[in-house]
């Protein structure tokens, strides 16, 4: 338990940037952003050369459409470059980045509260999707931007091939998964094919990641609020035992190792590649892979899916970005304006299509369809697993050390293959209870 323990000290490093951003974080001041431009907006997002392209055209029409201009950073050790700017007091006045950090940065006064009704167009996005980006004070912090959910890539042509049907049970799944594995499906003779892609690895909690809509599915979760506003663990239910067990039993610590990809257990998303490489069979992973694979594979090659339903249903992981603004930036006005744009129509349409990444996968502006704009059904299938099918990790605490504690957890269950699952979760539980105590939730 004290190793997985240590995983909480970065998220207590930035802790500490917050509070020697102390008490400049409460209120309005000076504009040291933007190089002291009033009419410049400083914004980060954490992208890699491709998405950012897709970010810099947004903001080229932002700024031909107000005036605004944008010294645009596209940040890709964003929180450690944020931890030295909120030490000098001196935070980006924008920024956009993934929902579950909210809470962390929340909590370490780094963000301004937002009320949705100063947003332009903020009553175009519906009420679950605000809802993640409440605080554990009942404050908004962020203006949702975009929003994913998990679904299921499947080589359709071996599928086809193989005369099976699409997976609507995890057991057709683990059926499929086999005959990917065993049955040539690419038809070169040899046993050189996986049935599925699992980036099991603990590195940055991509375990917990890809398990979380196995835990969803089976009817398990990891924390859960309480009446009080608190929070408690709650890992070690029967029904994630049941789960992890079956994920152990059936892909982990199985006779027929090709069910998932060698070296699973130390994959991370970055070098789990196997499925457009074209030795995988399946994939539960994020949209942001669909132009990836259509370039590797081909379209017509692969399908997406709705994830097969475990015991309590077909629920996957959804997740996104928020809108950020940095505290104590003074150009709430501008702000507004960047994330009226971001969210309307307009913006939404141009950050969802263009030659490069996109970087906004499901619309959060409810007067438009994903399927429509790209004129690509498989994105319907996406906005319908959010919309009708989909679980967020809680983000009003800081679920950075949870995550990456059930991570490392995970891990070493699938890793140990004669490890107690049962034992296992239990030793988890106590370890969040752990996590949530520090952060002052545990209820």
């Amino acid at each position: 338990m004290g190793d997985r323990r240590r995983s909480r000290r970065p998220a207590a490093t930035l802790a500490l940037a917050g509070l020697l951003f102390g008490s400049a974080a409460c209120g309005s001041g000076s504009d040291s952003a933007g190089g002291g431009d009033p009419n410049t907006l400083e914004v980060w997002t954490r992208s890699n050369p491709d998405p950012a392209a897709t970010y810099e055209r947004v903001f080229a029409a932002f700024t031909e459409k107000t005036g605004i201009k944008i010294d645009y950073q596209p940040v890709i050790n964003f929180d450690q470059q944020l931890q030295s700017r909120a030490s000098t007091k001196d935070l980006p006045d924008v920024m956009i980045n993934d929902t579950a950090l909210m809470g962390s940065y929340q909590s370490q006064g780094l963000l301004q509260r937002i009320d949705p009704a100063d947003i332009a167009g903020g009553d175009q996005i519906d009420a679950k999707t605000w809802s993640s980006t409440v605080g554990v004070d009942g404050s908004h912090y962020g203006i949702p931007y975009s929003r994913q959910a998990m679904t299921l890539m499947i080589r359709k042509d071996w599928r086809e091939k193989l005369g099976l049907p699409q997976p609507r049970t995890w057991q057709d799944m683990l059926t499929l998964a086999k005959a990917f594995a065993d049955d040539d499906p690419d038809g070169d003779g040899k046993k050189n094919t996986y049935g599925m892609v699992v980036p099991g690895s603990a590195q940055n909690g991509y375990a917990a990641w890809w398990a979380a809509s196995f835990l969803w599915q089976g009817g398990a979760r990891v924390i859960e609020a309480t009446k009080d506003g608190g929070y408690r663990p709650v890992v070690d239910s029967a029904a994630a035992v049941r789960s992890v067990s079956w994920l152990k039993r059936n892909l982990f610590c199985t006779s027929d190792n090709a069910v998932i990809q060698p070296g699973a257990l130390t994959a991370i998303t970055g070098n789990a590649t196997n499925f457009q490489d074209g030795n995988a069979g399946m994939y539960l992973t994020g949209p942001y892979n669909i132009a990836t694979f259509d370039q590797a594979l081909g379209k017509d090659r692969f399908e997406v899916v709705q994830a097969p339903a475990g015991p309590a249903g077909n629920d996957v992981l959804a997740d996104g970005e928020n809108i950020y603004f940095g505290a104590r930036t003074g150009k709430t006005e501008q702000e507004r304006a960047l994330a009226a744009f971001l969210v309307s129509p307009e913006g939404q349409r141009l950050a969802m299509t263009g030659k490069n990444q996109p970087v906004v996968r499901i619309p959060v502006n409810s007067t438009l369809d994903a399927a429509t704009v790209r004129n690509d059904p498989r994105w319907g299938v996406v906005q319908k697993a959010y919309e009708d099918a989909s679980v967020q990790f809680p983000n009003a605490p800081d679920f950075a050390p949870v995550k990456q504690d059930t991570a490392d957890a995970l891990n070493a269950i699938f890793t140990y293959c004669g490890s107690d699952v049962r034992a296992g979760l239990k030793e988890l539980d106590d370890t969040l209870a752990g996590d949530l105590k520090d952060q002052d939730l545990l209820k």
